[in-house]
């Protein structure tokens, strides 16, 4: 039963976190390009009541999300949130009012069922909540760089889908990082109390990797269509967030045959996954032209 809760809160954090993510996209499209990745960015998101809705969401995605830890393991939960993108894409539609093409209720449909065929079979469990101070302190120095790297990769380039695509994919990691802190915190409040809570660093290092992956998520909306962000932001969270499952906590997946159903899970989503931006809900809005129109300025392309 714990585990089937688990589910439903995940479910509803990539809900929440779609809402959220369009309503950023809103509010950050109208920041001037020469404020991106600086304080200058929030001054302008903060004006914005859409970017403020959109927190409001976020924080109560994040709450789900802390329950859903609580009931379950990191990698029952953090796959879930790839549904996050069929989600954020519908959501889009309907504040753009546009129907989503047909390709993309059927990317939709595959995202879906690939992740329920692959939770099957891998059945995620066990894990330990006990984590050598060494582990934490590697996987934070891996974590951090390969975010940084992502992040030098994306400043010199102009803003377009490759850039956005690389701002995501820090956040991406951002995000991972921040629910597996969060997991060892929600474990503290859970055993030992709103004391140790406070008392632990896990609590203050897991708001400070959200606060960073949500100012990176801001720049990937920044810096291109939600098409081009959105599926590195909710593949590469729940792939990164598997491993860190996997490698900090010691969870554990079934293997054998359950491999092959596995797989074919896993090739489905990331078949619906690659499809999905195909269904372009932001095409009528003028992004691509004022994109082009910029890359033509400076003779490059935007991606």
């Amino acid at each position: 039963m714990t585990a089937v809760l688990s589910a439903l809160f995940a479910l509803l954090t990539a809900v929440a976190n779609a809402t959220g993510t369009v309503l950023q996209r809103i509010a950050a499209r109208k920041v001037p390009p020469g404020d991106a990745f600086s304080v200058r960015l929030f001054r302008h998101l903060l004006r914005s009541p859409a970017w403020l809705g959109g927190i409001v969401v976020i924080v109560g995605a994040a709450a789900c999300q802390a329950l859903a830890l609580t009931l379950g393991s990191l990698s029952l939960v953090q796959p879930i949130l790839v549904t996050e993108l069929p989600f954020t894409l519908l959501v889009a539609s309907a504040v753009a009012r546009r129907r989503l093409p047909a390709i993309g209720w059927a990317a939709s449909v595959m995202v879906a069922a690939g992740l329920g065929l692959g939770l099957a079979a891998a059945a995620p469990s066990g894990g330990s909540t006990e984590v050598p101070v060494g582990k934490w302190v590697l996987t934070l120095l891996v974590s951090g760089g390969v975010m940084a790297a992502c992040v030098l990769a994306a400043l010199p380039r102009p803003r377009g889908k490759a850039r956005a695509a690389l701002f995501s994919s820090a956040s991406a990691i951002g995000y991972a990082l921040t629910a597996t802190l969060m997991k060892a915190a929600t474990d503290t409040f859970d055993r030992h109390g709103p004391g140790a809570f406070f008392a632990g660093w896990q609590t203050y290092a897991f708001v400070a990797a959200g606060a960073c992956a949500l100012f990176l998520l801001a720049n990937a909306m920044e810096s291109g269509p939600l098409v081009a962000s959105q599926p590195a932001l909710t593949l590469g969270e729940a792939l990164v967030s598997l491993a860190l499952g996997i490698v900090v906590y010691g969870e554990r997946v079934r293997t054998g045959w359950w491999l092959i159903l596995e797989g074919l899970g896993a090739v489905m989503v990331t078949w619906g996954v690659v499809v999905l931006p195909r269904a372009d809900t932001e095409g009528g809005d003028g992004e691509g032209g004022g994109e082009g129109r910029e890359a033509s300025a400076d003779g490059r392309s935007g991606d």
